[in-house]
């Protein structure tokens, strides 16, 4: 093989330095990343979780390795993330309800105002209203009659005491004067199980991990938890169009990290992050995976939402009288 002549082997010298100062720049460690998922494996955070992280770890050029951490409403995930040394080594991938809503009715061991900082939102879930396959009722109005005819008998599953998966159950409750017992899981994929076969007649899920299911014939679809209808799957009412317009009920999914970390490594991790969102494959793959990309916040309009979603929560609970069961 005759040796590079002088001109071309400085050029790709050069390219090359330039590729390394590239990654170099947009990489804020030269460790492992851990993204710990609050959420057990196929769950919606651990969908998006994955998708992100295999385009991040390809710009930063660092592995990023995805840790599954579920229980207690997504709290032993966030002690994980705030126990380890705040140095961007580990971050978070969470849906905003782990911060805004558990909380209130579940002893979390964390201050979801005070311990993390969110770095960016990613993509945006909404919350659908499910059915097994043996349950006789085709649309919210029969759904609610035949949970009447069966005074006892029904129950709903959650994907966790305290998130929306509850709440919504619980106010479907109120509202609608029924008595569904609540029956909570850690995650929502265990929970799905038992609605498929049959064993729990519904749940409140989201959107990303049932429209799989609802295509293939496994589960049935009653309503979306929204103003509005989504285009993932536009011929599926509201909830508000059958008579429950305070069921408007969706999460963003982003990363978060523990207080503490320096300004200069929290604008990088952002950075590194908007980046690996704009890829149109990520995109598009979120997209199919039932999710709606969410619009670029700064990390403190983030966290202003983070507080306004809180104290919503707050009053909801206190409202319906939602508890830990």
């Amino acid at each position: 093989m005759r040796p590079m002549p002088y001109p071309r082997l400085l050029q790709a010298l050069c390219a090359a330095g330039l590729m390394l100062t590239a990654t170099t720049a947009a990489a804020w460690t030269d460790k492992t990343v851990k993204m710990i998922v609050p959420a057990p494996v196929g769950g919606t955070m651990d969908v998006v979780a994955r998708i992100v992280a295999e385009q991040l770890a390809a710009d930063i050029g660092r592995p990023v390795v995805v840790d599954n951490r579920p229980g207690a409403g997504g709290g032993i995930g966030v002690q994980a993330l705030i126990a380890a040394p705040a140095d961007g080594n580990t971050i978070m991938m969470t849906a905003s309800n782990v911060l805004t809503e558990i909380p209130h009715v579940m002893k979390t061991g964390f201050d979801p105002l005070k311990d993390v900082t969110p770095v960016t939102a990613i993509a945006r879930g909404y919350l659908v209203l499910i059915g097994a396959p043996n349950v006789p009722a085709k649309d919210v109005k029969s759904l609610i009659a035949w949970v009447k005819s069966n005074p006892g008998r029904v129950s709903f599953a959650s994907y966790s005491t305290g998130t929306v998966s509850h709440y919504a159950g619980m106010i479907l409750n109120q509202k609608s004067d029924l008595d569904m017992q609540h029956v909570p899981f850690a995650g929502s994929p265990p929970a799905l199980q038992q609605i498929m076969g049959g064993h729990i007649p519904l749940m409140f899920d989201g959107m990303a991990t049932s429209k799989p299911l609802a295509a293939s014939g496994r589960i049935q679809v009653y309503g979306i938890a929204a103003k509005s209808r989504s285009p993932q799957m536009p011929n599926v009412p509201t909830m508000a169009e059958q008579g429950f317009p305070e069921m408007d009920y969706s999460n963003w999914i982003g990363v978060i990290v523990a207080t503490g970390i320096t300004p200069d490594t929290l604008d990088r991790i952002n950075s590194a992050l908007i980046k690996a969102a704009a890829v149109p494959r990520v995109q598009e793959r979120l997209v199919t995976s039932g999710f709606d990309m969410e619009p670029l916040t700064p990390p403190a309009q983030l966290a202003a939402s983070v507080r306004a979603d809180f104290e919503r929560n707050a009053a909801i609970v206190k409202q319906f009288k939602i508890t830990l069961q």
